[in-house]
């Protein structure tokens, strides 16, 4: 089987992913993923999602190119395209990713500023005197 491309987004985060049938390497802006990652445990589980849900975790390489956004983000990202990727790869993980909701892209965004405003809707503080 050939290697499988696909683009996940969150928020400003992109991540372009690859996704090919191997050991179980995980390859992020060409660090391995404790080490892109650190210390946040529940953000590497967030990233492998898609992988435990299939029972993929030991038999896909993935190699992934990130940018925009902060590092959760860009996880959120890397997981959306891990799953369009596998859900492009075999039609029968669509069904076990589709209800978990790691096919649909979290379009929440910020919402942006408005004139006369201090924020997006936070108003100048108001003095009466």
């Amino acid at each position: 089987m050939a290697v499988v491309y696909a683009t996940g987004k969150r928020k400003t985060a992109v991540a372009k992913v690859w996704v090919k049938p191997g050991s179980g390497k995980i390859a992020v802006n060409d660090m391995d993923l404790n080490s892109w990652l650190g210390g946040h445990e529940a953000i590497k589980l967030k990233v492998i999602q898609p992988l435990l849900v299939t029972k993929q975790e030991t038999s896909m390489d993935i190699r992934a190119v990130t940018f925009g956004g902060g590092y959760n983000a860009q996880a959120e990202a890397l997981r959306h395209g891990i799953s369009k990727a596998l859900a492009a790869m075999d039609k029968d993980f669509r069904a076990l990713l589709k209800p978990k909701g790691l096919l649909t892209r979290d379009s929440r965004v910020v919402e942006r500023k408005k004139f006369g405003k201090r924020k997006a809707r936070r108003s100048p503080q108001f003095s009466k005197r």
